[in-house]
């Protein structure tokens, strides 16, 4: 294989500026995925989320910047590393005509899988994505569920060393998502390194080892969850209610007084009142979340 280098970093990206006409869709993103890890990136529709898994799938080509995805560069490398990578696009690709088994059966083909293991490696799949029982449903036949499940299934067929999820549970329902949660889950406890990108807040902080905050095409945070909750909200938050005057003086005070706040809907959240020596506003107690923090970074809503 092309420059095969054995690191510390599943991927590795510096600098990288990706633009579509004058628009930047990444501007200067540095990332790093350790192996064995799952890193999340978390942000609201255009952020660059999607834009950055192309470029790591060579779908895209970087303008400016530097990137390695299992010690292979890119785009130079970038046939020899897909090889060893397993990707889950966010937009179902599925061949409808075809039934589960059959799906599958063509990526061992198209990832060249030895015929005396085919069976196997299939079985494999089918199993860790719960499908077993319905290896001869067409996939026109599939609940949106198991057609991400089969998704994820398909990109694992290989048993590669990196998964690239892309948006693994949009437009799921709550209890489904669950389900895709617990498959990630079983890839984490293997080993298996992964790279999810995602705008629920929940999932990234259920799942990741590591999140990066990415608003208009830049990482602008970047740890654990739990780092980054104590890091820039504090241990403790103070929900208010009240009118709407009531809560824009509510606002107004708690600023004077140092403190960061961001609405919550009909609620004005005061963070980082650990510590404040009295000058915290009365109001409910919670712990600060990352959506406290999300919210402070981007000044965006979760759809």
């Amino acid at each position: 294989m092309l420059g095969r280098v054995d690191g510390e970093h599943a991927i590795r990206l510096r600098g990288v500026v990706k633009r579509y006409g004058p628009i930047p869709a990444v501007k200067g993103l540095d990332l790093d995925v350790p192996e064995g890890t799952c890193v999340g990136l978390l942000g609201p529709n255009g952020a660059g989320k999607s834009t950055t898994m192309r470029l790591l799938t060579a779908q895209a080509i970087a303008d400016e910047g530097e990137l390695e995805v299992l010690g292979f560069k890119l785009p130079a490398e970038s046939k020899a590393a897909r090889a060893e990578c397993g990707v889950a696009p966010q937009l179902d690709n599925l061949d409808v005509t075809l039934t589960v088994e059959q799906n599958l059966l063509v990526f061992t083909h198209l990832y060249r899988i030895g015929r005396a293991v085919r069976r196997s490696a299939i079985e494999a799949a089918l199993e860790l994505a719960n499908l077993a029982d319905r290896r001869h449903s067409r996939v026109d036949k599939l609940s949106g569920g198991m057609r991400r499940r089969l998704l994820i299934a398909r990109a694992l067929i290989h048993r590669p060393r990196l998964v690239l999820l892309d948006e693994p549970t949009v437009g799921l329902d709550p209890q489904v998502r669950q389900e895709l949660w617990a498959l990630i889950d079983a890839l984490r406890a293997e080993g298996t390194t992964i790279l999810m990108s995602t705008h629920y807040i929940e999932e990234a902080e259920r799942l990741a080892d590591t999140v990066m905050i990415m608003s208009h095409g830049e990482g602008v945070a970047a740890g654990p969850p739990a780092d980054l909750i104590a890091k820039h909200a504090g241990r403790t938050a103070v929900e208010v209610y009240g009118s709407p005057s009531q809560l824009a003086e509510t606002e107004a005070k708690a600023r004077t007084d140092g403190f960061q706040t961001r609405r919550t809907g009909t609620s004005i959240a005061v963070l980082g009142v650990d510590g404040a020596d009295g000058k915290a506003p009365d109001g409910e107690r919670r712990p600060a979340n990352l959506e406290d923090v999300f919210v402070l970074l981007t000044g965006e809503q979760i759809d």
